[in-house]
């Protein structure tokens, strides 16, 4: 069995699970770029996958995870994990998605190019549904790494091939939504994925910024706590200087010494002080 997530926490919450329960023994695979965000327009052709490498490359620069961009391979985790089918005709695949945009958007990405394998595929999409929380309450997660792994177990009885209308119907909507290429993908319900504009989570960043300087990372912090729809802090950096750019915010520092070293605050707002960083 080869088990495919779409987050890094997700895949140590998977991998944690199948150390309770030797039915899920399997390799797990991580589809790594997030499709919920940046161009997608003729992503399975070589231009439209060198100008998504090309954004992100200019979006990572200067941040924690600059050599991102050369380890992020799904064009070939993708060819492996064909190869592997290939050989071996047992081997089944089950695909886990949490109720969120960036799992869905992994999914539609990845569906189209394992068509052949039809019937040897099989979802399970945590989609609205309730599980025991550390403190023994009941909660929806929309994160598969927010769920127990010994609440994964129960996750598994939710396994269903994905279907042959599912293989021709899902990928037209994928197509339709890389052809529109918004700048972010939001997830309304169930799989539908409609498109909103690059600037969709500004509102957010400007909740958390006031006319005090703030260290940058205290900025993600807040925002990134209090978020209701996530995404990555890559894709947030990035939106404050280009609010920055267009005169809503004042962000100063030196990048080439990291975000520790970058403040942000309302434009126009006097300020005598920086306030202090966790760090």
């Amino acid at each position: 069995m080869i088990h495919i997530v779409f987050e890094t926490p997700n895949m140590f919450a998977l991998k944690a699970a199948i150390e309770l329960d030797e039915s899920l023994q399997g390799d797990v695979i991580e589809i790594k770029d997030d499709y919920m965000v940046g161009p997608l327009e003729n992503i399975y052709e070589t231009d439209g996958y060198q100008e998504r490498r090309d954004w992100w490359k200019n979006l990572l620069e200067f941040s924690p995870y600059e050599d991102q961009t050369n380890i992020v391979d799904d064009k070939l985790a993708v060819h492996q994990l064909i190869r592997t089918l290939e050989e071996n005709e047992t081997e089944k695949v089950w695909i886990w998605m949490g109720q969120n945009a960036h799992d869905v958007c992994g999914y539609y990405w990845l569906m189209p190019q394992l068509r052949a394998f039809q019937g040897r595929l099989e979802v399970l999409y945590l989609n609205n549904l309730p599980f025991i929380n550390e403190k023994g309450n009941i909660f929806y997660p929309t994160h598969l790494h927010e769920i127990q792994p010994k609440e994964f177990l129960k996750a598994k009885k939710l396994a269903r091939p994905i279907t042959l209308s599912e293989f021709e119907l899902d990928p037209d909507e994928w197509k339709k939504t890389c052809s529109e290429n918004a700048g972010v993908r939001f997830l309304e319900g169930g799989k539908k994925i409609v498109g909103k504009p690059a600037e969709f989570f500004d509102a957010d960043l400007l909740q958390n910024i006031t006319g005090e300087s703030q260290k940058l990372n205290k900025v993600l912090s807040n925002t990134l706590n209090k978020m209701k729809v996530k995404t990555g802090d890559v894709y947030l950096v990035w939106r404050l200087i280009e609010l920055g750019k267009i005169g809503k915010l004042e962000v100063q520092g030196d990048w080439a010494k990291g975000w520790k070293e970058i403040t942000v605050k309302l434009a126009g707002a006097k300020t005598t002080e920086v306030v202090a960083d966790e760090n």
